[in-house]
């Protein structure tokens, strides 16, 4: 991982998006903080596209979308977009956005998926100590997730006992840094980002990704350090760093939201509003 000083300017300028992660990312202790979210402000105010991509749930995820100046958020790692209708935009100042819903998976398959994940929900808790679901758990309408890190601990061995679980019921499962997300369906974060593309603006992300930029802090975000060539770990990463095949491309020197307002900032150096 390079410093993010080294990044340089001429990728910087070719830019045109924001993929990042939310918690411990753009959020610090829980919230998004001023910095950040006037990081997010002046990204969209340069003509970039933003778009959160996260394990937590749509429900929780809609206050956001309505009020932060994003294009969409993804999510549930990549299966629900709440799409803003101020995409392309200038931001808002005040009031609150209107918003869409799209699904990757079509409701019957979504309903069934439904019924098996409160089964394995039901066998994580009950086989693993100390196992809860996450408090944001009613919000969620295609995965599961198990706390580990937000409002319980548990130790490594028993988040690697959740996972096996998950895994050996056909479910994926990915540890953010909070929490233990699982799934049916082939979806992820980075095919969530490849169809929100699609669903936006009509296009091939795979064309395009050295134009975008993703920004992430956790395990959970390894595919996408991997298949983005500009990638940025916020400096809280580093606790991550022995369980990472694949590391961000740069580092950044504040942690979690000041971390992000850093990258925004390296790429404001090379964007100016017209």
């Amino acid at each position: 991982m390079q410093e993010l000083s080294t990044w340089p300017a001429s990728e910087r300028r070719a830019i045109t998006g924001v993929f990042t992660d939310i918690d411990d990312t753009l959020t610090t202790e829980g919230a998004i903080t001023p910095d950040a979210l006037q990081a997010l402000a002046a990204l969209k105010a340069a003509g970039l596209h933003v778009i959160p991509i996260t394990g937590r749930p749509v429900g929780w995820s809609e206050p956001f979308a309505q009020s932060w100046p994003v294009d969409a958020i993804v999510a549930e790692n990549g299966a629900v977009a709440l799409i803003s209708s101020q995409i392309g935009l200038q931001p808002l100042t005040g009031g609150h956005i209107q918003l869409s819903k799209r699904y990757q998976q079509d409701e019957p398959t979504r309903l069934t998926n439904y019924a098996r994940m409160q089964q394995v929900a039901s066998r994580v808790v009950r086989e693993v100590p100390g196992a809860v679901l996450s408090e944001d758990s009613p919000g969620r309408e295609t995965d599961i997730a198990i706390d580990h890190s937000e409002f319980v601990h548990l130790p490594p061995e028993d988040i690697t006992r959740a996972v096996q679980i998950m895994q050996s019921e056909g479910m994926n499962a990915t540890v953010s840094s909070i929490h233990i997300n699982g799934w049916f369906g082939a979806h992820n974060k980075l095919e969530g980002a490849r169809w929100i593309v699609r669903e936006l603006f009509g296009r091939d992300l795979d064309t395009e990704m050295d134009r975008w930029v993703y920004v992430g802090d956790s395990t959970n975000d390894q595919l996408m350090f991997e298949a983005f060539p500009h990638s940025v770990g916020v400096a809280n990463i580093r606790r991550f760093e022995a369980e990472l095949s694949h590391k961000p491309r740069y580092i950044t020197n504040g942690e979690r939201g000041a971390g992000f307002a850093e990258v925004a900032a390296a790429l404001l150096k090379t964007h100016r509003t017209e």
